[in-house]
């Protein structure tokens, strides 16, 4: 609504809801991302086990370890950014509340705050990160030893998609979190947000359905009208 309209404002209330739920998604994210990596690892790594291994109970055991870390998370970061004092300062420089943004608000000294966000990313951000990259590690293994070209594209098939998520996830979101202070990420806060909170959880069902033949099929059907 406000980036379509002449008003850039929110409620209190607005900017509370917007700051938890979009805190709660995006650190559920990054668990199911390491989730989704295990599984990868457990198909192409452990084909005739993964019935075995990617069984409904331990599905729904790391569903919800990602659900109640993403929950915790939002409980704990959220709530320690509301209760900063703002002094009436009310210009937030984003397009929406975040929790960067939102505790420069305060006027009192933000230093132990930005210590405890880094500290909330490295464990949110970079351990489901690097438990991503060793899943990935040992595909590689895997797949360097297969010696069939159809199997290469089976393993590329099975994970591509998820490397793309990952890659325009990770991205984008480490750049604000993990270096919060930097020029950079200060100068480029609203265009690096607006990928990891827009635009890939957009292109995410493209992305994820292109196995489908189907889509493969409406795609072609849609492209192939639009040129001739």
């Amino acid at each position: 609504w406000n980036l379509k309209g002449p008003a850039k404002t929110i409620t209190f209330l607005g900017c509370v809801i917007q700051l938890y739920v979009s805190l709660a998604l995006g650190s559920t994210e990054c668990v199911l991302l390491a989730v989704m990596a295990f599984d990868r690892y457990a198909a192409v790594c452990k084909p005739l086990h993964y019935t075995a291994v990617m069984n409904p109970r331990l599905c729904q055991a790391l569903a919800g370890v990602a659900w109640l870390s993403g929950v915790g998370n939002t409980l704990i970061q959220g709530t320690v950014t509301l209760w900063l004092p703002r002094c009436g300062h009310q210009l937030l420089h984003h397009f929406f509340c975040e929790v960067p943004s939102m505790i420069k608000l305060a006027c009192v000294d933000i230093h132990d705050n930005e210590v405890q966000l880094f500290v909330a990313s490295l464990v949110l951000l970079l351990l489901p990160l690097m438990l991503i990259l060793l899943s990935y590690g040992h595909i590689a293994k895997v797949v360097i030893r297969i010696k069939s070209v159809q199997a290469w594209c089976k393993a590329l098939g099975t994970c591509g998609s998820h490397l793309i998520v990952v890659s325009l996830f990770y991205g984008t979101i480490t750049a604000v979190y993990i270096q919060p202070n930097s020029s950079y990420a200060h100068a480029h806060r609203k265009f690096i947000s607006l990928f990891y909170t827009v635009v890939t959880p957009t292109l995410n069902p493209l992305i994820y359905t292109l196995r489908n033949n189907n889509v493969k099929g409406a795609l072609q059907r849609l492209f192939h009208r639009d040129f001739t």
